[in-house]
């Protein structure tokens, strides 16, 4: 089993990133399931969504407290809502943030953990295409450019789907620039910083 645990603010479409993300990993032929968990849904509130994925049937549906894998959509939560909790030791984080990896590990108080960091300026790559803060489909592409449980493919599909028109196919291209920057990113030629030759994994 897989496990994904999505950390944002009210309006930035934490909830929709869950489904997408669950229905991009049901394309990648995965059992998936998206859990929202809903508090104080104002705007800019903190917002956490979950999803799982496997290839048995899922039967339990409680929040995710030990993620394989977190995604941070808003920069100012690695502190306050402390992200790296409960994160597997050889797990995955994917922070959208203009800073790098090690500043990510500072403010998160979590410079000692063995997880990946990866950061990708998401919200910057959505704004150039839809004009608005909602980095989901962004957010989902960096995943996929960091791991093999769901392609950029499905990202964009399912982004064209839910959206169909204008803005679906400025979601595929921010996910399809986001994807870049990672992969790019992970071969250590990136200019953002994060996974780089000298701090692939830091200790």
């Amino acid at each position: 089993m897989r496990q994904v645990r999505i950390h944002g603010r009210g309006g930035q479409g934490v909830v929709t990133a869950a489904e997408m993300l669950a229905r991009a990993g049901f394309l990648a032929g995965h059992e998936a399931q998206a859990i929202p968990s809903f508090g104080s849904e104002r705007t800019g509130a903190p917002v956490v969504a979950y999803c799982r994925f496997a290839d048995v049937p899922l039967r339990t549906r409680e929040p995710v407290l030990a993620p394989d894998v977190v995604l941070v959509q808003d920069p100012t939560l690695l502190a306050p809502v402390q992200p790296f909790s409960g994160l597997a030791h050889d797990g995955l984080m994917i922070v959208n943030t203009t800073a790098d990896a090690p500043t990510v590990r500072a403010e998160a108080g979590a410079a000692q953990t063995h997880a990946t960091v990866i950061t990708v300026p998401a919200t910057t790559i959505t704004m150039s295409h839809l004009g608005r803060p909602k980095p989901a489909a962004a957010m989902l592409a960096a995943y996929a450019a960091a791991s093999d449980d769901i392609t950029l493919d499905a990202v964009q599909r399912v982004f064209r789907q839910r959206f169909p028109g204008a803005v679906g196919e400025a979601n595929a291209a921010a996910a399809a620039d986001a994807y870049g920057y990672v992969r790019a990113e992970l071969a250590g030629t990136a200019g953002g910083g994060g996974l780089t030759a000298a701090g692939t994994r830091e200790a």
